[in-house]
């Protein structure tokens, strides 16, 4: 434990094993009730318009009970679904597609919803942006316990960027750590000495952000030279404002990120502030399944 970064290929052979372990434990009472060796012919169907994301953590928990089973896709990933269609077409050992139904479908229906709505917010703020850098929509660290990677892969399949991965993937300075530290400029120096001192892979950077709450927390950290800054709860007036003062006093160079309970409504008029980033913690922890619907066809002699 503690020993590497886990990789996406990681992440997803235990969101499959952990799956299947928790819903399967040692039987599947019901399943048991076909008898072995049966196979079938299945089609899955999506009862609403989505973002398909998820197909190789639905193929795992197939393929985990039946390595031979058979899925061809209607939809690629990434491919928006139109309401009551095909997504796959199934054949597999009856048992085994009993078994993964639910475990399959539960990571489809997730991280179908997760793409989706990334997709929506990214659809809102199209064209809205003045800054020549664009302005692109992240999630945060608010995911559901155990599939962080999972769904920030969905986030990046609607079209969304990633905030950091984790406590690993650079250091974020928010207000405890601020108090913590004195001061936004006290909390800068520390971790950017903390840095300077780390030997890290070639080609590796650890970022650094910092967030501010007030334009007076916004220049001490443009003067401590912060080149990430998340704007905490700034309403859209104050966001043209920081956008002004960066531009006065870096030429525009510092990334400035708006967050803090932003709705879709509000996406477009954010984005024309000029900002260069918007976090959104509900892409991630404000899940509303997508529906799909598995019928076995009929069965294979």
């Amino acid at each position: 434990m503690f020993d590497h970064n886990e990789t996406l290929a990681e992440a997803r052979a235990r969101n499959i094993r952990d799956a299947l372990f928790e819903d399967v434990g040692v039987c599947d009472w019901t399943a048991a009730l076909v008898k072995p060796g049966q196979r079938v012919k299945a089609r899955l169907l999506v009862r609403e318009e989505a973002v398909l994301c998820g197909r190789e953590w639905f193929e795992g928990c197939l393929r985990a009970l039946d390595a031979q089973a058979r899925i061809d896709w209607s939809y690629a990933e990434g491919d928006l679904m139109a309401a009551d269609t095909p997504v796959c077409a199934i054949e597999a050992d009856a048992r085994a597609l009993l078994t993964a139904e639910r475990p399959g479908l539960n990571f489809l229906q997730t991280l179908s919803a997760v793409a989706t709505l990334t997709r929506r917010h990214m659809d809102a703020i199209e064209g809205a942006s003045p800054n020549p850098r664009g302005c692109s929509v992240l999630d945060t660290r608010k995911t559901l316990p155990g599939l962080r990677l999972a769904q920030k892969y969905a986030v990046r399949i609607g079209g969304g960027a990633n905030q950091r991965l984790a406590l690993y993937d650079g250091i974020l300075i928010k207000e405890n750590h601020i108090a913590s530290a004195g001061s936004v400029s006290a909390a800068l120096r520390n971790a950017q000495a903390l840095v300077a001192e780390q030997a890290t892979p070639k080609g590796y950077q650890i970022g650094i952000q910092i967030e501010v709450e007030t334009l007076d927390q916004l220049r001490e950290a443009l003067g401590a030279g912060a080149t990430s800054i998340l704007l905490d709860n700034f309403d859209t007036d104050l966001m043209r404002q920081a956008v002004a003062i960066n531009q006065e006093l870096t030429g525009g160079q510092a990334l400035l990120e708006a967050s803090g309970s932003v709705m879709l409504e509000q996406l477009r008029g954010i984005a024309a502030t000029g900002v260069d980033r918007i976090s959104i913690g509900k892409l991630t922890k404000d899940v509303r399944a997508v529906d799909f619907s598995l019928r076995v066809l009929e069965r294979i002699a």
